[in-house]
């Protein structure tokens, strides 16, 4: 009875939340800036649509993960960039609005993308006929669980600004702590499998969190973006969405596969580290820049 709630309760209500939540931080200008960055926004994107999923299909086969293993890390590769992602890029001077305008258009084209990604990888990874059908209820199940709450909170930005940014941080909240407890729920019931699952795709997930970074950094260097841009898509590119594909995994809506969460799970706790000294090592530079344009001495 209890893991019924769980599944066809609580995990809908949390992305619902937490779809609102991302709702009450986004308006019409957060797209509008595509037009002012388009080069940076093109780069991020093929990153995150293309050349990301392609990386991580590899590192899967290189590791030789287990066929839902594998799912369940090309399902973060197609899950858009997450909130920390802002955070880390301002505190690695990072352009933070260019942050703010892919996570917008990434969100809106994960509805496209993630479908395709994950039914080309449980085909692939699990051979013919295991991809999930597109059925009409089942776009109709996306569509509400993810696109109504996000045009709820933007139509409530819009049109109650002040309300909505009082509500910001409250729905932040709530939606962190639905998925903290249905998450923690999941690792307490299946911490033997997360456990014994470390040793398999831990130096896997470790691997795609360090590439993702180096792509997302090393591209926009190589096409001659600022160095503000550049930290910006590479924390975009490298700090997915780590709850949200946990949700999708654990949802009976979409996958319904615990194990499939796992390296969404462990991804998650490597990323902060990483980021971190990612975001040490590339921030004194983005000041160096700063400090030269302002011809200001580099504290």
């Amino acid at each position: 009875m209890e893991d019924g709630i769980v599944a066809k309760v609580l995990l809908p209500l949390a992305l619902g939340i937490i779809m609102l939540g991302l709702g009450l931080t986004l308006t019409l200008d957060d797209f509008k800036r595509v037009a002012r960055v388009p080069k940076a926004v093109f780069v991020g994107l093929v990153c995150q649509m293309l050349i990301l999923p392609a990386a991580c299909l590899g590192i899967a086969h290189l590791y030789s993960l287990s066929p839902e293993l594998a799912v369940g890390l090309m399902l973060l590769a197609a899950s858009p960039g997450g909130a920390t992602a802002n955070l880390f890029s301002h505190l690695a001077h990072g352009d933070v609005a260019l942050n703010i305008t892919l996570t917008a258009v990434n969100s809106l084209l994960s509805l496209v993308t993630l479908p395709f990604i994950v039914n080309f990888s449980l085909e692939h990874f699990m051979g013919e006929g295991k991809a999930i059908p597109l059925q009409f209820a089942k776009v109709i199940q996306v569509f509400a669980i993810v696109l109504i709450p996000v045009s709820i909170g933007m139509l409530l930005r819009a049109k109650r600004t002040t309300f909505a940014r009082r509500m910001e941080r409250p729905v932040r909240i709530l939606s962190a702590a639905l998925l903290a407890s249905i998450v923690l729920v999941a690792v307490i019931r299946q911490f033997d499998e997360l456990a014994a699952s470390f040793a398999a795709v831990g130096l896997a997930a470790l691997t795609f969190n360090l590439v993702s970074m180096g792509i997302g950094y090393g591209v926009p260097k190589i096409v001659r973006l600022p160095e503000p841009q550049a930290i910006a898509i590479g924390m975009e590119i490298g700090i997915h969405n780590g709850t949200l594909a946990i949700a999708l995994a654990l949802s009976p809506q979409i996958l319904n596969n615990p194990t499939m969460s796992i390296p969404a799970a462990i991804y998650s706790l490597i990323m902060f580290f990483t980021a971190a000294g990612f975001g040490w090592l590339v921030s004194r530079k983005a000041r160096a820049e700063f400090a030269a344009a302002s011809n200001t001495p580099v504290a």
